[in-house]
């Protein structure tokens, strides 16, 4: 006997629904009743909608294709985008462990999108394809989702970006397991794919840092090998280090793990952004710092502590900066947020879409936790990406 789904929900807004499933860890088959009730939620949909994104967890990975199959014929949507995350999002909500799926579903005018297969390295396939649209269509948007085993991702993203002068947001499948499958159209997998919008789609996406700067950049003056920092602006780079982390943590520098990172400030960004990248190992003896980032002399760097507060702070300052922008309500969010955020950061009451739903209301949302977040031209680790459709 199939176990019911434990929970469903929706939300309407003008051309925009949204619903999630959440289903019974012990169900074998699990897929066919958590569609079922996606569906069954998601009811009567708006006029004409086209276009739906998916989102799944880990448990229904292995099952993507049928529940994209089961979505489409159901509910007469071809269009169907999305990925699987080590979490799913509702409008206030964040599922994990369990098979869950979130949706959100579109009625767009006819050729104001375009769906594109997995880029893995090189565009001439997607010029060949989508060129003549993007010319015509000045796309200004794109949802995008990528493969974490892919090493040429991050160019990839910038590549996309560039050939489309669309503002990418979106981020990489985060599962436990072989398949990374991603949906564009089809299940696919292995480089970045998605959707891009034209200018008729009106939206506004911020980035929520996890982390919070300690001290000002510095310049990187000499490097001991591929990551490992020997000195900043001439100096020890532990020393520097000990400075700004403060007394407690100076005493012990093996205690900064999980708390203190590297922070590259993005040359040119007039908003003071910043890629963050985790402290690998350190050497107390040859006083080195070893960085996951591929770092040269004359490169900037700087230091930055992650911790509850700080992340809701910086949460909060995005959201009203977007209430400011949007000018007005919008008609429902897409929010992709770092797998080290949610429940391992904000807690396990789901916050940061709580935060969300207290200043945009109960508006259709979707979006996953992933392994790494895309906002425009680069790819982000322990952050916040939110889109409002408007």
């Amino acid at each position: 006997m199939t176990a019911e789904p434990l929970t469903i929900g929706s939300q309407t807004a003008g051309r925009y629904k949204s619903a999630y499933a959440v289903g019974d860890p012990d169900d074998d088959k699990a897929w066919g009743s958590v569609a079922a009730a996606c569906v069954e939620a998601l009811g009567s949909l708006p006029e004409r909608a086209n276009l739906g994104f998916v989102y799944a967890t880990g448990p229904l990975a292995d099952d993507l294709g049928s529940i994209v199959t089961f979505l489409r014929e159901r509910c007469g949507i071809a269009d169907w985008v999305g990925t699987v995350g080590a979490g799913v999002m509702a409008s206030g909500e964040e599922i994990y462990d369990r098979p869950a799926l979130s949706v959100l579903v579109a009625a767009l005018p006819e050729d104001s999108y375009r769906l594109f297969a997995p880029v893995t390295g090189g565009l001439e396939d997607f010029t060949r394809q989508h060129g003549d649209w993007v010319a015509a269509h000045k796309p200004i948007l794109g949802v995008v989702h990528g493969d974490p085993r892919n090493p040429l991702i991050v160019d990839v993203v910038e590549a996309v970006s560039e050939a489309t002068s669309a503002f990418l947001i979106g981020g990489l499948t985060a599962v436990e397991g072989e398949d990374y499958p991603q949906v564009s159209g089809t299940v696919a997998a292995g480089g970045l794919s998605g959707v891009l919008f034209s200018s008729e789609q009106l939206a506004v996406a911020g980035l929520s840092q996890g982390c919070t700067p300690i001290g000002e950049p510095h310049e990187v003056t000499e490097m001991a090998g591929e990551g490992v920092v020997a000195s900043l602006d001439g100096r020890p780079v532990l020393d520097v280090l000990r400075e700004e982390v403060g007394e407690l943590l100076a005493r012990d520098l093996r205690r900064i793990g999980g708390y203190i990172y590297a922070a590259l400030p993005i040359a040119g960004s007039d908003t003071g952004d910043y890629l963050v990248r985790n402290l690998i190992g350190m050497d107390l003896e040859r006083q080195w710092l070893q960085i996951g980032a591929d770092l040269s002399v004359g490169d900037r760097l700087a230091f930055c502590r992650r911790d509850h507060a700080s992340a809701k702070e910086d949460m909060q300052r995005m959201l009203r900066d977007l209430s400011e922008r949007a000018g007005g309500a919008p008609r429902a969010a897409l929010y992709v947020s770092c797998v080290a955020r949610g429940r391992h950061l904000f807690g396990t009451q789901s916050e940061e879409l709580r935060l969300i739903r207290e200043t945009f209301g109960d508006i259709p949302l979707t979006g996953f936790f992933a392994n790494g977040e895309i906002s425009n031209n680069r790819l982000y680790g322990y952050t916040g990406v939110l889109t409002l459709l408007l």
